[in-house]
């Protein structure tokens, strides 16, 4: 059974870093698939399915780009604590991959910080190089800090004021000599909320007032005017997001080369009876037009296919049973959509 935790929690996101690839079960035969027990059947396909859901990330262009970009800017941040770093943020529509390219890199620099500076620190507190939360859509300055302190474990996490609950976060990344801090979901703050403009500001006040080097996440930020906030009027001097901020968009893979070679790195993660190679390799037109380019769909179609080939016995995955899974609205939708329609994309640009 896969383990449950979650990455806004300390344990959570260490049992993450700590966590080895998965072993690859072995492909059997048809004839090795009839040989098992009911019960020793029942096991080889739980350990299927895990691993069809769990085989690993593929280095697509995207990111490999943006991870070389992160590293830039994590290595290069060495200013004293009375200078500000600079932060990056992940902008791009959903499922693309943004919060597991962020994940990845955070969890490698996790593991390299750990091996360099040892578990704990001089002064014999816990070493957590990484903190991560995630933004909600009532997020308010109280709700920020507590979710900061509760990563930590911090026992006054569900009491106190705002402003004691900052102490309490500036404390924990000072204690444990965290360098980088991950806030996913950015989107939801409304800069023209009075709780979105607070939770704005106070995100400037942490990266002034922490040795830390933040990366965000966020879902069409550019769309939204994120990085506009004060830079018109008699307040542009005071503009600080655009000017700290580095932005980096992950994208839509287009029909090409590197489509066929994320289908085909996929192809070969396969554990089916009747899987040929090159098979899905095959239907990598068939999946660009399923998923529109989006690696969040295309995996989704590919583990239900694999669950369902599993399941009713195919072991093969195949345009007809591709076509009997369905996946999250947004795909389904551009998939009724006539061939050669333009289809307007959540940025506003159209694709045929």
């Amino acid at each position: 059974m896969t383990g449950t935790y979650s990455l806004s929690r300390k344990e959570g996101w260490r049992r993450f870093v700590d966590t080895t690839p998965r072993t690859r079960p072995d492909v059997l035969t048809s004839a090795g698939l009839a040989a098992l027990s009911g019960d020793a059947r029942a096991d080889y396909d739980e350990a299927r399915h895990d691993w069809h859901a769990n085989f690993g990330i593929i280095a697509t262009p995207q990111l490999r780009a943006v991870r070389e970009e992160l590293e830039l800017i994590v290595a290069s941040n060495r200013q004293d604590p009375d200078r500000v770093r600079g932060a990056a943020v992940i902008d791009g529509h959903p499922g693309l991959g943004k919060t597991t390219i962020i994940n990845l890199f955070a969890r490698d620099y996790h593991r390299v910080a750990l091996r360099r500076h040892g578990e704990l620190t001089d002064q014999g507190h816990e070493h957590i190089p990484v903190f991560r939360v995630g933004l909600t859509s009532n997020t308010t300055l109280r709700t920020l800090n507590k979710m900061i302190c509760q990563f930590y474990g911090h026992p006054g996490a569900d009491r106190g004021s705002a402003a004691q609950l900052a102490a309490s976060a500036l404390d924990c990344v000072l204690s444990c000599q965290t360098r980088v801090g991950i806030i996913d979901d950015v989107h939801f703050i409304n800069q023209h909320s009075r709780d979105g403009l607070a939770v704005s500001n106070h995100l400037k006040w942490l990266a002034n007032e922490l040795p830390v080097t933040f990366i965000y996440a966020g879902v069409g930020l550019s769309e939204r005017r994120f990085f506009d906030e004060g830079l018109s009027g008699p307040s542009a001097a005071l503009a600080q997001t655009a000017r700290r901020w580095t932005r980096f968009e992950v994208g839509l893979f287009d029909h090409d080369r590197h489509w066929l070679a994320l289908v085909k790195a996929i192809d070969r993660q396969l554990v089916l009876a009747a899987h040929r190679p090159g098979q899905l390799s095959g239907l990598a037109g068939y999946l660009f037009a399923r998923t529109g380019g989006h690696i969040g769909s295309l995996m989704t179609l590919i583990i239900r296919g694999c669950f369902k080939a599993i399941r009713i016995g195919d072991e093969s995955i195949s345009q007809g049973l591709l076509d009997t899974v369905r996946i999250d609205e947004a795909a389904e939708k551009a998939r009724r959509t006539p061939v050669g329609t333009p289809v307007r994309t959540a940025g506003g640009r159209e694709r045929s």
